[in-house]
């Protein structure tokens, strides 16, 4: 353990030579970042292409006092959902988000004076998933993942000078760019939970590991949250924030975001209440995506009900509707000019006794209709478990939704959503679940519990305020 803090100081102190050799040989540094984006042209990463709008020139008369860093999907949700009521709590603050996965598209649907999107990022060919996979780390590096995450990291350095202040949600990436940005920041610890290791069996190696930690989060990570510059330290839930309190550390629960965004209840049910419902959630990660897909698909040509089922089809903003279109076409549903269901669905499409409605993002408003899930994605699954809605996995090759993946998810949501190993078994337990209400209740009643109630991003956002911004 000593040894990964020394090698986490000696990064430390190895970036800031660099920087301070970058700034050495472009004096402008601190006038723009255009100098660094032309030493990174030979490398064939094009500045104009990588930048996520054309806010990163640090010569800005604005001074942006709040910024945003997030790495991941989910992330990205908490982050705009939080983002939104800062801004509507303080008139005058601006604020900026620096994403580093993926081009933060969610950020876009916020219009506001006071804020922006930094940064240099791309939609990787892993996802974002790069740790997870050799094959995936290299394609990363060849995208540019190691010059985009430089330049980043070179931005947030230089935030310091301006007074600024951070709020990094995620895990590891954005935590270690909060604490060598030297400002004062907040961590909102998203992704990680020791119910993972708590819960089940406990006989894989990395049970073991954690149990050893006493905590999912890693010892390097815990070392960057003890940082009297950390000013709120929130977990996902109450046994996290516990095991770390056991480790001297600061931290807090004060709900789950994940339920803030999503709808409890949606009147429109009533025009599919009496047809079987499920929702069927791909993941927003493409070509990943398209394949969970093709699997659900190729699945439920081999389901039949004694009544007509509505499969509800919610797509991310990133995703090609001609491409989703295109599997339906390939697995026989056919579109439906002249039926209508009144749910706010973009298309119906029909093979036999299935209906497929397709709804570009719907999701936050069709999670509610469902009786049970087939779902190969995270947060997603998530929030239908908070709502007590079951649901089924079938793992594929990743890069995210892996095997691995899938049990973790099971074992953090207490069995909400159960990893099924081929097709077979998935729709054994699909039928029991939508034909016994009893079994739908007993699979979802410990996720729910888990995921908790709504709430939590106005409490979050207190708190930022009380120990961050005043």
């Amino acid at each position: 353990m000593y040894n990964r803090f020394s090698k986490l100081t000696v990064l430390e102190r190895i970036t800031v030579k660099l920087v301070s050799k970058l700034k050495k040989a472009a004096p402008r540094f601190e006038l723009g970042i255009k100098d660094l984006q032309s030493s990174a042209l030979p490398l064939g990463h094009a500045a104009e292409k990588d930048s996520i709008e054309s806010f990163n020139d640090l010569n800005s008369k604005l001074s942006h006092s709040l910024l945003f860093i997030c790495n991941g999907h989910g992330e990205d949700v908490i982050a705009s959902e939080i983002i939104k009521r800062i801004l509507k709590k303080i008139k005058n603050k601006n604020i900026e988000v620096l994403p580093l996965v993926g081009n933060g598209d969610i950020f876009n649907s916020i219009k506001s004076k006071n804020f922006r999107k930094i940064g240099y990022s791309k939609e990787l060919p892993s996802g974002g998933f790069s740790n997870q996979s050799l094959k995936g780390f290299v394609l990363d590096l060849f995208a540019g993942f190691l010059i985009d995450n430089l330049k980043n990291f070179l931005i947030v350095k230089n935030k310091s000078k301006h007074n600024c202040k951070i709020i990094a949600v995620g895990d590891f990436l954005p935590l270690l760019y909060a604490w060598s940005s030297e400002c004062e920041f907040s961590f909102i610890g998203t992704p990680k939970s020791d119910h993972t290791w708590c819960s089940g069996p406990g006989w894989d190696l990395s049970d073991f590991y954690h149990k050893f930690k006493v905590s999912e989060w890693d010892p390097w990570e815990m070392f960057l949250m003890k940082s009297p510059r950390c000013k709120n330290l929130i977990m996902r839930d109450e046994i996290t924030a516990h095991n770390l309190i056991r480790k001297n550390i600061d931290a807090k629960y004060l709900g789950n975001p994940m339920m803030d965004f999503v709808n409890a209840t949606n009147e429109k049910i009533s025009n599919i209440i009496s047809l079987k419902r499920i929702i069927l959630l791909v993941g927003s990660r493409y070509p990943e995506a398209l394949k969970n897909l093709n699997n659900f698909l190729d699945c439920l040509q081999d389901f039949h009900l004694s009544k007509d089922l509505v499969i509800l089809l919610p797509l991310s903003i990133n995703a090609n509707v001609i491409q989703i279109q295109s599997y339906l076409n390939k697995y026989g549903y056919i579109k439906q000019s002249k039926v209508k269901f009144l749910i706010d669905e973009d298309s119906v499409w029909k093979k036999k006794d299935q209906y497929v409605l397709v709804g570009k993002g719907k999701f936050n408003s069709w999670a509610n209709m469902a009786e049970v899930g087939l779902s190969n994605a995270g947060t997603a699954t998530e929030q239908i478990a908070g709502l007590g809605i079951p649901s089924l996995s079938l793992p594929g090759p990743g890069p995210q939704f892996t095997k691995s993946f899938a049990k973790r998810q099971s074992r953090l949501l207490g069995g909400s959503v159960l990893v099924c190993k081929n097709k077979t078994i998935l729709l054994k337990r699909l039928s029991l679940l939508l034909k016994s209400e009893v079994n739908r209740l007993e699979q979802a009643k410990i996720g729910k519990k888990r995921m908790g109630a709504s709430g939590a991003s106005k409490k979050i956002v207190d708190a930022i305020n009380l120990y961050l911004l005043s």
